[in-house]
């Protein structure tokens, strides 16, 4: 493999010396980017460009064309899983994923087969070992896949939802079913990963998305434990690099303390936690991302750099050299000026070398 020029990014999650922060952005590939939608048009729908190593591999680069980024992160989608295990995964306009199938008895769950990631999601790995190959060893690349508890929402649910009724409904009632459930997730996830690793992937990032919908008890027995199964199962070290993890469950900043047991290397952080007080509360264990809210993207360039500038002044008030990569607190959203992020990328590297 092509030896990286820039491994700030790694160097970050594992805590080692940087020169600068290293800096991404959560949906850096999407709707905001002109060149992105026409793109997508060329595939026809949102499926067909992902299914499509050409197209997958063109979306995944253009931010990196735009901006000075470290790192690129796969071009897909969190429920490929539960599409691979037989849900029907569709979209409609303006309503988000839907499955044709949803997952509410112990028969349907019993009924879930054991996907084969290489070959069940052989799209993927095709788009992973495309797009390292097409990064030439600029950045490094990141795999990702959904949490148990957040692929679990969606197929229980059928698509997205604002109150988790019949995932909650399951959880109080019979939280037994749920548990089989997310094992099985954990077990397609782990498979998952490990084969995104073995196709190119250098880093990983799991996105619990709906964590934060949870309860503090039951955030640990329904999220953060199969997440812990999954970072227990996952390929640490590849051609001789260690492969960092990072954990970010949206509103989950008030269990840093619990999360840290995980042996994730780093830990995304959303706009609702204060980036000071995690750094203080991690003490050097492991790295920290974020938190920038998206909506930031919507302001003046003077808006947006003071924002980024008060958020390095929390990420290095302790004192810390590394251990830090910036990040919106979740995905950049499709009506930001594409103009916009390049402030954010920029004053990144440019403010944050007065710590470094």
């Amino acid at each position: 493999m092509t030896a990286l020029k820039n491994d700030r990014f790694l160097r970050a999650l594992l805590r080692e010396s940087v020169d600068t922060t290293p800096i991404w952005m959560m949906r850096q590939a999407g709707r905001y980017l002109p060149e992105y939608r026409e793109t997508r048009a060329k595939a026809g729908d949102f499926l067909s460009l992902c299914r499509n190593t050409e197209f997958a591999c063109e979306v995944t680069l253009q931010p990196l064309r735009r901006y000075d980024l470290d790192a690129a992160i796969l071009f897909s989608d969190i429920l490929t899983v539960p599409d691979a295990l037989g849900l029907g995964l569709y979209f409609e306009t303006g309503e988000g994923p839907k499955f044709k199938k949803t997952i509410r008895t112990e028969k349907d769950i019993q009924d879930l087969p054991k996907i084969n990631a290489q070959t069940d999601l052989d799209y993927v790995m095709n788009a992973v070992t495309a797009i390292r190959s097409a990064l030439g060893g600029s950045v490094p690349l990141i795999g990702f896949s959904g949490s148990p508890w957040t692929l679990a929402t969606y197929m229980i649910e059928g698509g997205s939802s604002k109150d988790y009724r019949y995932t909650k409904e399951m959880l109080y009632k019979t939280p037994e079913l749920l548990h089989t459930l997310l094992d099985h997730l954990a077990d397609a996830v782990i498979d998952y990963l490990n084969a995104q690793v073995e196709a190119g992937a250098q880093a990983i990032q799991i996105f619990d998305s709906w964590g934060g919908a949870l309860a503090h008890r039951e955030y640990i027995d329904f999220s953060l434990n199969y997440m812990q199964k999954i970072v227990n199962g996952l390929i640490r070290e590849k051609d001789g690099r260690r492969i960092p993890v990072i954990l970010f469950t949206k509103g989950g900043g008030q269990w840093l303390d619990v999360m840290l047991d995980t042996g994730a290397d780093a830990f995304g952080l959303d706009w609702t936690t204060r980036l000071d007080e995690a750094r203080k509360l991690v003490n050097g264990r492991a790295a920290l991302q974020g938190n920038l809210d998206p909506a930031t993207l919507y302001g003046s360039t003077q808006t947006i750099e003071r924002a980024v500038k008060l958020m390095l002044d929390d990420a290095y008030a302790n004192g810390e050299k590394t251990g830090y990569v910036a990040n919106l607190g979740h995905g950049i959203t499709q009506w930001v000026n594409p103009d916009m992020p390049k402030i954010f990328v920029d004053t990144v590297h440019e403010y944050s070398a007065k710590y470094l």
